[in-house]
């Protein structure tokens, strides 16, 4: 799930529809605060919310305060709380202190950069919302915050006055090939926060009966994915061990910003794999991005486990930990 749902494009509606909108923002946690820094909400003029900045410990507050602010047209920044109690009715161990930051749409977060902002999610275009909360200065920076885009980590700069909200493209995954690991895979990935996809031309493996309730291409691997697009917030996986289909996916793979490629077989099938590629046109620095066999080395041996495995080398790799 997007960490912040669609709080950002909701906000901009009610304001468009007259009825006024605020949006509050997690700015800093201490302790177990039930939402991560950058989790919001938006209120609109009539009370209705969308999002959560608490899980549900002191939305009520906080709509109280984001149409009071409305009313004033100014921004101001709340702290809470969290006891222990409330804590543990929304699954954590123990309390903690949270700090909420209000915009009204308009009077104080401009809406031409609200709009912006949309159409940078809308276009899985990353961007951070900068705002200096002692200020009010605001912006949205397309370059810079390397470290926080690839972290996902939304907070304050080194002054204690610049909140940096980032907002990055929500993740995905692409899987070509409709097999047993890709059924566990699937369920498994969204778990973790990414949006999946199975692609497989072959009806009997990518049939509605083995992945109920999944999303298929039944497209040519290379079709399918030029039409899907992939960036840097898509990862590619490989599973059918026929080079007609893994290949072509994989031409387009390696030409694109997907932040990880992963390509099931032996040592040996992907040495051939590399022969292939190489007579193909590709240099070896491209091929290294290939992981291959995929997936970290955990000793899997069924299907559930090949997946974990694989799972857990993507959010390697995304997090830059290797």
């Amino acid at each position: 799930m997007d960490l912040f749902d669609d709080a950002p494009e909701q906000a901009l509606k009610w304001h468009h529809s007259g009825k006024g909108a605020a949006l509050a923002t997690v700015i800093q946690t201490w302790g177990s605060a039930p939402r991560r820094v950058g989790a919001q909400m938006a209120v609109s003029g009539d009370g209705e919310m969308q999002g959560s900045v608490s899980g549900g410990c002191i939305e009520g507050a906080v709509v109280v305060e984001a149409l009071d602010a409305l009313e004033k047209g100014t921004a101001r920044v709340l702290e809470y709380g969290i006891s222990d109690g409330d804590a543990f009715a929304v699954g954590l161990a123990c309390g903690g202190t949270i700090k909420i930051y209000i915009e009204p749409i308009g009077t104080i977060l401009p809406v031409k950069v609200l709009e912006e902002l949309v159409e940078a999610r809308t276009t899985r275009v990353g961007v951070a919302y900068e705002v200096n909360i002692a200020t009010g200065a605001r912006r949205l920076v397309h370059d810079g915050y390397s470290e926080r885009f690839s972290k996902d980590r939304s907070g304050f700069e080194d002054d204690g006055q610049t909140f940096v909200a980032i907002h990055n493209p929500p993740l995905r995954l692409a899987i070509v090939g409709a097999v047993h690991i890709a059924q566990a895979l699937m369920p498994m990935a969204r778990i973790a926060g990414f949006d999946p996809v199975v692609i497989d031309p072959r009806g009997a493996f990518g049939s509605k009966a083995r992945f109920p309730n999944e999303t298929i291409l039944e497209d040519w691997p290379d079709d399918a994915l030029a039409t899907y697009g992939l960036d840097a917030r898509t990862a590619l996986v490989l599973l059918t061990h026929d080079p007609k289909l893994d290949d072509p996916a994989l031409h387009l793979g390696l030409r694109s910003k997907s932040f990880y490629i992963g390509a099931l077989g032996s040592k040996r099938t992907h040495a051939k794999r590399i022969e292939r590629l190489l007579e193909d046109g590709f240099i070896q620095t491209q091929i290294d991005r290939i992981h291959g066999p995929i997936g970290l080395d955990i000793g899997a041996a069924s299907p559930q486990e090949i997946a974990v495995s694989i799972l857990s080398e993507m959010v390697q790799i995304l997090r830059k930990l290797s």
